[in-house]
């Protein structure tokens, strides 16, 4: 990771919350893109090895993205994102689970709300995302699945993309 870049992973254990503040060294609106649009976030969203496909999206208030991460073996860890409040380059809000082929959720891992906030940092985008759990044991559980270093990997796949988006190498 670029280490002039602001990271910030913090968990909130009296409001069960994680706190992901990231920079990226391009322009809000293209930051949003590569978060919003499946086409860009399948080229980004799991940690190193693993890709991304999307099932489905529909990127509006009340709409989803199914999606899973897939390891080089072929297996696939499936999840579903229910799109709650978006307010177009600056936030969204969305329900976030783990979920099977069919978009059934698991119930047996947890479930958490994110809220997705995006401003200007001189000519940098910051991402701000803040996941809310129901419980301390859950926010103890992805803790424990190694949130904090699958989004470090994640996110350094998302600065490889907008590298190469921002100069041209589509």
């Amino acid at each position: 990771m670029n280490p002039n870049v602001q990271f910030d992973f913090i968990a909130d254990k009296q409001k069960n919350t994680l706190t992901i503040r990231r920079e990226f060294l391009a322009e809000r609106a293209l930051v949003w893109r590569c978060y919003t649009e499946s086409e860009l976030l399948d080229r980004w969203f799991a940690p190193a090895p693993l890709s991304t496909k999307t099932k489905s999206m529909d990127f509006r208030e009340g709409g989803h993205w199914h999606y899973a991460m897939v390891e080089p073996n072929g297996t696939e860890y499936w999840g579903l994102m229910d799109y709650i409040k978006i307010e177009p380059v600056n936030y969204y809000t969305a329900l976030d689970a783990f979920s099977n082929a069919a978009g059934e959720i698991n119930q047996d891992l947890p479930r958490a709300e994110w809220l997705v906030t995006f401003t200007d940092k001189d000519e940098n985008a910051l991402v701000e995302t803040v996941v809310t759990y129901k419980s301390l044991s859950d926010l103890e559980t992805v803790i424990q699945m190694g949130m904090e270093q699958g989004m470090i990997s994640t996110l350094e796949k998302l600065d490889e993309l907008l590298l190469s988006l921002v100069s041209g190498d589509m």
